[in-house]
């Protein structure tokens, strides 16, 4: 009888432990990165902007909660989430199995492929195959902790001179001083941070980089492990912004196709 009294309280206590460690979600905190154009940026007023933006502030409508976004360097994004600094991160975060160790994911909510980019002419006729023997000693710039690092460092890390970078924009400014040979990043980011702008001498060479290995399915929006519920709520959320057109009216400032 003792055994199954106590049994039936320790059941009870998880129950009401449960009780007190769920959460209604009425208030989230987002972090953002605020420094990977057109997906997030800060303007001359220092307000944040762009598509992850836009999209985190959809969804907060959709799920009719109280947001707050907060900017956070990339190369900590994770660890400040794990410590509880924000809830989520919608920061065209790539879903990939190494982070998956870390947190979890919701469903995507756009993908695109990766590209190279370089000076215009320098490097014609580029194929996937012919990388090692083009970029064999070349100064490639990445922004540092991200897919592309990653991709690099497996695939290259002993033929090519890889320069990390804290910021994309940062890489941005050291092609143009002729630091770097080339680039390698999110193709849209590339085209509307880079080369419609400040690099109109340069242009996307080779072919698109896919590799699910690396890059995953697409990007999606990370939470900690624990908070399934959240990652529920936001999948449910992305789901509805698609439905409702509200995701395509976001699209459609920003691209000129469908980036999902």
């Amino acid at each position: 009888m003792k055994k199954r009294i106590a049994a039936v309280f320790a059941v009870f206590i998880f129950i009401c432990v449960g009780m007190l460690q769920a959460k209604d979600w009425n208030k989230i905190r987002i972090g953002v990165e605020g420094a990977y154009p057109p997906f997030s940026s800060v303007d001359a007023d220092g307000k944040l902007v762009g598509f992850d933006i836009d999209i985190a502030w959809a969804l907060c409508e959709e799920m009719k909660a109280e947001c707050k976004l907060v900017p956070q360097d990339w190369d900590g994004i994770i660890p400040a989430l794990l410590a509880r600094k924000y809830d989520a991160i919608i920061a065209s975060m790539s879903i990939t199995e190494e982070r998956k160790k870390k947190v979890a994911f919701t469903d995507k909510y756009y993908h695109t492929p990766a590209k190279f980019a370089a000076k215009k002419g320098m490097f014609p006729n580029f194929t996937k195959e012919d990388i090692p023997k083009l970029l064999k000693g070349k100064n490639i710039g990445v922004q540092r902790e991200t897919i592309h690092d990653r991709y690099l460092s497996d695939n290259y890390e002993k033929i090519m001179n890889i320069k990390r970078y804290g910021s994309q924009d940062e890489a941005y400014l050291d092609i143009l001083a002729g630091r770097l040979d080339i680039l390698l990043a999110d193709s849209v980011a590339l085209e509307d941070g880079f080369l419609k702008k400040d690099g109109k001498d340069f242009e996307f060479v080779g072919p698109s980089i896919t590799d699910v290995k690396w890059f995953g399915p697409g990007a999606g929006i990370a939470i900690r492990k624990n908070d399934k519920d959240l990652v529920e709520k936001f999948n449910k959320a992305i789901q509805a912004i698609r439905a409702n057109g509200v995701y395509k009216k976001i699209n459609d400032q920003y691209f000129d196709v469908d980036i999902y």
